[in-house]
């Protein structure tokens, strides 16, 4: 049972083809981080790269991590015009990428 005060967490990890530059992936990371301003649906955003010391992030360095209030929220987000905009920067450097949502709990 979801309780009336979670949040509903999105996280996104990427990671980009060999070869991808700096200024490249910056450009990513700039357009991701524009969209907070451009979509009212998303009420947090952060992002970070990968530092764990363990070595089994399987080559993924960057992690995205928004919050929505509800489902349909996201629902607005993901076929959003902006989202897919964005969609368009990042494709070409992109390898993998795995997204998991959840309810927080506490």
């Amino acid at each position: 049972m979801i309780k009336t005060d979670s949040l509903l967490r999105h996280t996104v990890f990427f990671k980009f083809k060999e070869g991808t530059t700096p200024e490249q992936i910056k450009k990513v990371e700039d357009a991701f981080s524009a969209l907070p301003s451009k979509i009212e649906q998303i009420k947090g955003y952060e992002w970070g790269l990968n530092n764990s010391p363990e070595g089994l992030n399987k080559g993924f360095t960057h992690a995205f991590f928004l919050t929505f209030e509800n489902e349909e929220d996201r629902a607005i987000y993901l076929p959003h015009p902006d989202h897919k905009a964005f969609g368009g920067v990042l494709t070409p450097y992109l390898e993998d990428v795995f997204v998991v949502d959840y309810w927080t709990q506490e």
